[in-house]
C-alpha cells in the first residue's frame, strides 16, 4: 500500500512539472498603458548582507540590469544550473550588469562553505528569513528575476535567462 501511494505521488509530481513551468513575461498590475502594453511593475527594493556582512541593496544598481537567482544550498536544481550561471555571469560581468544569488533562509556559515566548494565568482547574499523572496513571489527555487535598467522586473521566473540578458544588454 505504501509503495502505491509513493508510486502515485511521484507520477503525480512527474504529470504536474510540465504545467509548472514558467514564463518569460512580467506579471501584471492594471490593464497596461491603453495601448496594449502591459505595465511593469517596479522591483521590490531589499536590502540584504553579502556572506561577508556587507549590505546590497537593490536600488544602488539603479541603472543596470540586475539578474536575481533565488535558490538554496540544498535545491538539486539550482545546484544542477551553477554551471549555466557562472558562464553568465562570465558572458555580461563587464557590461552594465549585476548578477546576484540569493540564499533562502540559510545561514552564513553554511552559504559561505557552499560558494567556496562551487567556486561561486558572483555576489551571494543571505535573506534568512525569506522577506526578499516572499516579496517577488518566490514559491519555489530555482527562481530567476531580470530587473531591468528602469527598475522594473522585465522577466520573472525566466525560462530563457540568457536570452532576455542578450537583448537587454545590447541596448
Amino acid at each position: 500500500m505504501i509503495r502505491r501511494i509513493v508510486v502515485c505521488s511521484a507520477l503525480i509530481f512527474v504529470i504536474a512539472l510540465p504545467f509548472a513551468s514558467c514564463e518569460d513575461k512580467t506579471p501584471k498590475r492594471g490593464s497596461g498603458t491603453g495601448s496594449g502594453t502591459p505595465e511593469r511593475i517596479t522591483a521590490p527594493n531589499f536590502s540584504l548582507q553579502d556572506i561577508t556582512g556587507r549590505t546590497w541593496r537593490l536600488a544602488d544598481h539603479r541603472g543596470k540590469v540586475v539578474f536575481l537567482n533565488f535558490t538554496t544550498t540544498w535545491c538539486p536544481w539550482c545546484l544542477k544550473d551553477i554551471p549555466t550561471l557562472k558562464k553568465i555571469y562570465e558572458r555580461y560581468r563587464n557590461k552594465e550588469f549585476e548578477f546576484v544569488s540569493i540564499y533562502i533562509e540559510e545561514s552564513q556559515k553554511k552559504v559561505s562553505s557552499f560558494a567556496v566548494k562551487h567556486k561561486l565568482p558572483y555576489k551571494i547574499l543571505l535573506d534568512p528569513e525569506g522577506k526578499a523572496a516572499r516579496s517577488y513571489g518566490v514559491r519555489g527555487v530555482p527562481t530567476k528575476v531580470v530587473v531591468g535598467r528602469d527598475g522594473t522586473i522585465t522577466c520573472w521566473m525566466c525560462n530563457d535567462t540568457e536570452g532576455v540578458l542578450e537583448r537587454m544588454l545590447k541596448k
